[in-house]
């Protein structure tokens, strides 16, 4: 048995790098998606494929509708969402993959620190599982398969 694990969560440090690498270590039989990675990619998507847009908020929406579709597609393929929220980064985008995965009906590995606890509080009670740290979330995935 293999899981797909989508992969939420801000897209400016190399965090997902980091799990990909772990779970080989672990010799977890693990397929790894998630949002577009590429920041310029992400934002500039829209224009590249529909046209130039005539200012920037119609940039954003045609950026955004694209980022969408290509979101619910790996969130409905995969089997486990891990939602990573730290303190550095606003966590728009997480909050709403997890909350989108918690609508599907996605199994929700959080992974929040402590003092994040009062602001994620609904949303960790949502959750299946919360823990701290990316390896915790990979353990948890790991007793699946024992």
């Amino acid at each position: 048995m293999e899981l797909i694990v989508y992969l939420a969560g801000q897209i400016h440090d190399d965090w997902r790098e980091k799990i990909k690498l772990k779970a080989e270590e672990m010799k977890l039989p693990l397929t790894f998606v998630g949002p577009m990675e590429d920041h310029d990619r992400s934002d500039n998507v829209g224009e590249e494929i529909i046209g130039k847009q005539p200012n920037p908020v119609l940039k954003d929406e045609a950026a955004s509708s694209i980022n969408i579709l290509r979101t619910e597609i790996l969130l409905r393929k995969a089997d486990v969402v891990i939602a990573l929220f730290g303190e550095k980064y606003k966590q728009w985008n997480t909050a709403m993959d997890a909350a989108t995965a918690i609508a599907m009906q996605k199994p929700l590995i959080l992974i929040r620190p402590e003092s994040l606890h009062h602001p994620l509080k609904e949303l960790s009670n949502k959750a299946q599982v919360v823990v701290e740290t990316p390896e915790q979330a990979l353990k948890v995935l790991s007793y699946i398969f024992e």
